[in-house]
């Protein structure tokens, strides 16, 4: 059509007035062409708390509704095998900042550290935030982090986040009514508020998000939403989505004069059904509200939004596995090695950018580290465990694949696991036996891993032998095995 245009009006014009009039239609055309990236995108990336394979409706879940989340993951990619960093919060957590399987980290457990929180990154790591931030993103975070105290080497200013609002200590985000949160150094008093069903802390987490949103500018964002749902103790607000999942339970629903005071610690309610459902049903409320402002804002084609879990379902403190089938096909629940502990959803949204698709490309969440580099623009220069996964996202080049995963576990007398392939060895007891059998399964044909076949499987026993030595780096700090067998 352009050229046809041109052709014609040119026969009546000078020579001159031909070349302009091309130059002019080089110049619309160039222009009009999009560019692979005009500025580096916004990345959005939200880490549910103990949200299990399964929990949700695109992933299976048949009792609770989550209707945001799965228009995402109609809209988006949905990875069907994808695995966190661990089985517990905390080294999850170093794993994603870090770009580290468990057997490299720095934070390989949840462990107290005084006055406040647990473990602390220390200062020679420079996280994901870090080197976005160095790269000219604003960066915040809201939620729960785990990875060190205000002021000491994990505080999270020192981290690569410019704000920082929630709590610091994983342990004292159980209580949904706490005495305070943290916004960056300052102490919240929420205190004032005495009735217990007056500060939901997950409530004021999401309008601190939702705020740093409208009032971004010009620069690329870094938001990193940890958020504490649905973490146990399992215990909410009594609103609508109680009460509705009361109802459909069958369960006797609370009323205000039920309500309990707020304590230090509090503790689960006697009816946990309805409020666990309601908890996820608030989480994907939560999603659905993120991506309403952005597109507000005008923001929603620029930004990428990654939603995932830190490892798999809770049974403590009202959770309860078994009756919402959290873990779906899968074997085991947080603290277990085996599919069900680590295994958890992923979606990728990103309009425009990221086309409707589900993959069964197996990848974890040390891959999330250098897939924001490449997408930021930015160089990576530390050594990582994972690979981009920026060519499946956009569908733009051939994605490269592990050779095989590993995890370690440091509670429950130690653990290992290595997926090669579609082998899965899981090993027990580690810290009480150094030749503590391996159990093998087969998940292209036992992805529930029924059927241990390692009596069968000589050969593939001793390679996977060979990867848990190769990949477990010993660190003072996390002895897996016992002195006597490091070598």
């Amino acid at each position: 059509m352009w050229r046809r245009i041109i052709k014609t009006k040119t026969v009546a014009f000078s020579r001159g007035w031909t070349i302009q009039i091309l130059f002019l239609f080089f110049t619309i055309s160039v222009s009009s062409t999009p560019s692979i990236q005009a500025q580096p995108p916004n990345i959005i990336f939200i880490l549910a708390d103990d949200l299990g394979y399964a929990d949700i409706g695109c992933y299976g879940q048949q009792k609770i509704e989550t209707p945001n989340l799965d228009k995402l993951a109609a809209a988006g990619l949905k990875y069907t095998q994808f695995y966190s960093g661990s089985t517990v919060c905390g080294p999850a957590r170093c794993s994603f900042m870090t770009g580290l399987h468990t057997g490299h980290t720095v934070i390989r457990g949840n462990k107290q550290f005084q006055p406040e929180g647990q473990t602390p990154l220390p200062d020679s790591v420079q996280t994901i935030a870090n080197l976005l931030q160095q790269n000219g993103y604003a960066t915040a975070a809201f939620g729960k982090w785990g990875l060190g105290f205000n002021q000491n080497s994990g505080d999270p200013n020192k981290k690569g986040f410019d704000r920082f609002y929630g709590y610091n200590c994983q342990s004292l985000a159980h209580d949904y009514y706490p005495l305070y949160l943290w916004d960056n150094h300052t102490k919240v008093d929420l205190s004032i508020n005495k009735q217990y069903d007056s500060v939901y802390s997950a409530a004021l987490i999401q309008q601190e998000a939702i705020a740093y949103i409208k009032k971004s500018g010009d620069k690329p964002f870094f938001l990193y939403l940890p958020y504490t749902l649905p973490h146990g103790d399992v215990i909410g607000p009594h609103d609508d989505l109680y009460q509705y999942y009361a109802a459909k339970f069958n369960e006797p629903k609370l009323t205000g004069s039920q309500l309990k005071k707020r304590e230090h610690t509090v503790t689960a309610e006697p009816l946990p059904h309805a409020q666990f459902a309601a908890m996820i049903g608030r989480l994907d409320r939560y999603v659905g509200e993120i991506v309403k402002t952005l597109k507000e804002k005008g923001l929603a084609e620029n930004t990428l939004i990654i939603f995932t879990s830190d490892n798999g379902p809770h049974k403590e403190n009202g959770g309860d596995p078994v009756f919402f089938n959290s873990s779906g096909m899968f074997k085991g629940i947080k603290r277990d090695l085996y599919e069900g502990g680590i295994r958890v959803p992923l979606i990728a949204y990103w309009p425009g950018k990221i086309k409707p698709a589900v993959t069964e490309q197996p990848a974890a969440l040390w891959d999330i580290y250098p897939t924001f580099l490449e997408l930021a623009g930015v160089n990576a220069k530390e050594k990582v465990d994972g690979f981009s996964l920026t060519p499946l996202l956009l569908n733009k080049g051939k994605q490269k694949t592990h050779r095989y995963f590993y995890w370690e576990f440091h509670e429950n007398n130690g653990r290992q696991a290595v997926r090669w392939g579609n082998w899965k060895g899981v090993r027990l007891n580690v810290g009480k036996d150094e030749h503590a059998p391996i159990e093998l399964y087969d998940l292209s044909v036992d992805p529930s891993e029924q059927n241990n076949v390692a009596a069968k499987n000589p050969a593939v026993i001793k390679k996977i032998t060979q990867l848990m030595k190769q990949a477990h780096t010993a660190n003072k700090d996390w002895p897996l095995l016992k002195p006597e067998f490091v070598q």
